[in-house]
């Protein structure tokens, strides 16, 4: 979108790390003061708030004390599960640079877990299992290197809230205060198709810009599911020692960049798409029925290389969608090629899968007919388990 092709590199960033921990939602949650007494900004409509913020002075760096909490899971939802700092939440530090860098380290007694970033590329270690997972970051067009980020006007930040509220219910800026400085809370709300989802909410420094807090709630819940907000915080300066920190020489390293698309294209060079296009360019029955759970089917895709080819089936919109991904069982004898050790096992019709349940929505894997499957939605265990038992 233009509003956000217009932001700054820097703007980007803090704006792309905060919204990374948490999603869009759906429902309505009341915005509520956050912190403890301190300043609050004056009232101001929710446009002109965005845009001071975004032409705000970025600061040099920023330093912070932070807390990140995750009631995702309920309890049996992973089996074994450890206290790392990534499933259980914890307290730790943020340093952030004015050149795209940043780090933040949340601290438990399972050990600490990292994200690093830059220009090229995402860190993320976890101490709890000595694990680093690596994303190598899309490359920057060349149209847009070295190009001045110009800030969206007053106008054009109106009209894309106006195009916003067509989908979803938006607060007024809040006049709140988190960290100590004096905030704006915003809290956004999909009007339907939001499926478990409740509300997303925002608050940033009035003054700086800056996100400081970010937060998701589940339909019906006063307390968040994820939440990453700034307990304490400082602007200026960065040194690189503070970002530019390596994982230990040991750790597993799990690399997370997607392939380069292989030869997923018919004879014309278009996308195969569509049920009977794809059935004929793999060698496994797509189970894709015309309804799942209520919704229609909205698209048949291939994905994959040429090697490894998979099915890509969506049923329903928005957030409320179902997600199947289809493909051949690894001739190794691997199945679905998945760590599922620590999701509970769930009985589908004859065929034993495992399931991850959140608040937010299911995941179930299962194997049936030489066949693969990955189903996903934002729905009750009980809807995704329906839903599997219905492809074959």
């Amino acid at each position: 979108m233009k509003l956000f092709r217009q932001l700054s590199t820097r703007r980007l960033v803090l704006l792309v790390a905060a919204f990374a921990v948490v999603a869009a939602a759906a429902g309505t949650i009341a915005v509520t003061a956050f912190g403890g007494g301190g300043p609050t900004p004056p009232p101001k409509p929710l446009a002109q708030a965005i845009h001071d913020a975004l032409t705000a002075p970025e600061p040099q760096g920023i330093t912070a004390r932070v807390k990140f909490t995750n009631n995702l899971f309920p309890s049996g939802a992973l089996l074994g599960q450890a206290g790392s700092a990534l499933m259980s939440g914890a307290s730790g530090r943020l340093w952030l640079t004015n050149d795209g860098r940043g780090r933040l380290e949340l601290q438990s007694d399972a050990g600490d877990a990292q994200l690093t970033w830059n220009s090229t590329e995402a860190n993320l270690y976890d101490a709890s299992s000595n694990t680093d997972y690596r994303l190598t970051l899309p490359a920057q067009s060349s149209t847009d290197t070295g190009k001045t980020k110009t800030p969206p006007t007053l106008d054009e930040i109106t009209n894309f809230l106006t195009q916003l509220g067509q989908h979803a219910s938006v607060s007024d800026a809040q006049p709140s205060d988190v960290a100590g400085q004096a905030t704006y809370t915003v809290s956004v709300s999909p009007k339907h198709d939001g499926g478990l989802l409740g509300s997303a909410q925002l608050a940033w420094d009035a003054v700086q810009g800056v996100p400081l807090r970010v937060a998701i709630y589940a339909q019906g819940a006063s307390s968040p599911v994820l939440e990453l907000k700034a307990t304490d915080i400082s602007y200026g300066a960065v040194s690189a020692s503070d970002v530019d920190v390596s994982p230990p020489a040991g750790a597993k390293v799990v690399d997370l960049t997607p392939p380069k698309s292989g030869n997923e294209s018919g004879s014309n060079g278009s996308d195969v798409t569509g049920l009977d296009a794809v059935q004929k360019a793999v060698s496994f029955h797509v189970a894709a029925p015309d309804t799942l759970v209520g919704l229609p089917r909205q698209t048949v895709q291939l994905v994959g290389g040429s090697d490894h080819p998979g099915v890509l089936v969506v049923y329903g919109q928005g957030l409320g969608a179902v997600v199947v991904f289809e493909h051949a069982v690894d001739t190794s004898g691997n199945g679905s090629g998945m760590q599922t050790g620590a999701l509970p096992p769930v009985s589908l019709d004859g065929v034993t899968g495992h399931e991850l349940a959140t608040q937010l929505g299911t995941v179930v894997l299962f194997d049936r007919a030489g066949v693969s499957y990955v189903l996903a939605g934002s729905m009750p265990p009980a809807a995704a388990e329906a839903a599997a038992r219905t492809l074959k």
